[in-house]
């Protein structure tokens, strides 16, 4: 835009005025503010929409420093040097500037968003000034941000996902692989009611036990049988995480945090949230941490590594241990406090060697497991075989059982199982009996037998679902003829409906 000098008046005050003039039409009708400033940076004009946008008289701001009066400071807070300003830029430089997102300020303190575009003003080649043009760009850097924030919200659940189908891929071959929790012995019973019982509430639950005596598949039991079943549990392994990754394993990390943090992460927490979180040999988390994990059970609320944003989170925890926490606590090696909130309804569980009656039909249980695994075709045990297996102390608990029936599958030959144990040792449903001991062991009462042989028997029927004859029957997983296995049902008393006492799967 250029203008002629006045030659009334002269000087740029008059060129401005001249352009209001001619203008107000214009000026009055526009929706958007208009005002002009001198070479001095002086408001010349200002139209009405401007003046109802920033709250102004247009005799208050004529005459005065615009920049000082509307546009002084950053939206951060910082001060706008008016040296910075575009606004004066143009005619500085001459040029046409045109800017997005940045705030004016109103009569009584208060912002908004604008955009404005700045455009020189000439009297004979003589930049006098500039006219600004801006509007009010609230609404829709509202409307942007919540479009931001809902990608943003997207994008968190996308990756949230994505984490859950992880972990349920990793839970789904973890549970492939350990075939369950089976028995009837009393103490399977006293676990069973314990879950039934504690599982529809949000209590959280201790459960101690060493090593392969199912604690996790316990924990997955309670949550199954929960109001978070349709969420996922989340199953996080205390002892294989490193000391200095812990608070970002549980909490997650903002990017940067720390060396390597290169993305946003998403913790265990967060991600079981309106779920369970597992929290499987809880006693290897370090002291250091123990106190933001009590944080958390108590309040819901936790941090981000490198992040000030307090998260709230549901999530139900269920612990495991197969060390004595409340001796570490007495010790000063696990805190008191977040072992009395750990272990709300405990769940102790009993060793296989002290259950040994669930061995035989545990053993026909991951025995098929493995056949379908290796593809071996039908394997049956012997009566022999599962009186060898009873009597075995089992150290590993299920996991080395398991191992030992896998075993005797690959060494399989016409059909029949070749149980190899590493060591043969009594049955002790008390706990481990010493070596001298076991040689006694093995001489059975008449009524020990015959309660070995019902329990063997019954185990049979209850894998074969109570079939005695033929391909599959009873009768061919004990090695003996249908008849002969009849008349030792009728002998020891037992009754056996098909889908009766069937075996019990957790």
């Amino acid at each position: 835009m250029s203008v002629h000098r006045d030659q009334a008046g002269g000087g740029a005050d008059a060129a401005f005025g001249r352009i209001e003039r001619e203008n107000q039409l214009i000026l009055r009708a526009a929706g958007e503010g208009i005002y002009g400033v001198n070479a001095e940076g002086r408001t010349t004009f200002v139209n009405p929409a401007a003046e109802r946008m920033l709250g102004w008289k247009a005799e208050d701001l004529v005459g005065r420093d615009m920049h000082s009066m509307v546009h002084h400071t950053h939206p951060d807070g910082s001060h706008y040097h008016d040296h910075e300003c575009p606004i004066y830029a143009a005619f500085r430089d001459g040029s046409v500037h045109h800017v997005e997102n940045e705030m004016f300020f109103r009569k009584d303190g208060t912002s908004f968003w604008v955009e404005y575009t700045s455009t020189p003003i000439r009297d004979h080649g003589v930049l006098i000034g500039a006219v600004i043009v801006f509007r009010d760009v609230s609404q829709r850097r509202d409307a942007d941000e919540k479009l931001r924030a809902a990608h943003e919200e997207v994008d968190r659940l996308s990756k949230r996902l994505e984490l859950e189908n992880a972990y349920l891929q990793e839970q789904i071959r973890i549970d492939g692989n350990h075939h369950g929790i089976i028995g009837r012995s009393a103490a399977i019973q006293k676990t069973l009611s314990q879950v039934a019982l504690v599982a529809p509430t949000d209590a959280t639950v201790l459960i101690a036990g060493e090593s392969g005596t199912g604690k996790e598949l316990v924990a997955r039991a309670i949550h199954d049988d929960s109001r978070r079943s349709n969420r996922p549990l989340i199953r996080v392994n205390c002892a294989a995480i490193p000391a200095d990754l812990f608070e970002s394993e549980f909490f997650g990390h903002a990017k940067g945090a720390f060396t390597g943090a290169l993305r946003d992460r998403i913790g265990r927490f967060e991600l079981a949230d309106g779920g369970t979180l597992f929290l499987d040999e809880v006693g290897e988390i370090p002291l250091a941490l123990q106190g933001k994990l009590l944080r958390v059970l108590q309040e819901g609320q936790f941090e981000r590594v490198g992040e000030a944003r307090t998260r709230h989170v549901d999530v139900r925890v269920i612990a495991a241990t197969n060390r004595d926490l409340k001796a570490l606590a007495r010790r000063g090696h696990f805190r008191e406090d977040l072992y009395f909130r750990l272990n709300v309804f405990p769940i102790e569980l009993v060793p296989l060697r002290e259950r040994t009656d669930d061995i035989p039909l545990l053993a026909l249980h991951l025995l098929r497991a493995a056949c379908k695994k290796l593809n071996t075709g039908e394997l049956r045990l012997t009566e022999g075989d599962a009186r060898r297996l009873a009597q075995y102390s089992w150290p590993g608990n299920v996991r080395e059982l398991q191992n030992v029936i896998e075993r005797a599958a690959i060494l399989a030959r016409n059909g029949r199982v070749r149980i190899d144990l590493p060591d043969l040792g009594p049955a002790n449903t008390a706990g481990r009996r010493s070596q001298a001991a076991g040689a006694r062991s093995s001489i059975l009462t008449d009524d020990e037998r015959r309660e070995r042989d019902r329990v063997n028997i019954m185990a049979a029927l209850e894998a074969s679902g109570g079939k005695i004859f033929g391909r599959g029957g009873a009768a061919e997983m004990l090695d003996v003829k249908p008849t002969t296995l009849a008349s030792r049902i009728k002998t020891l008393g037992i009754r056996f409906e098909r889908g009766s006492g069937a075996e019990q799967r957790i």
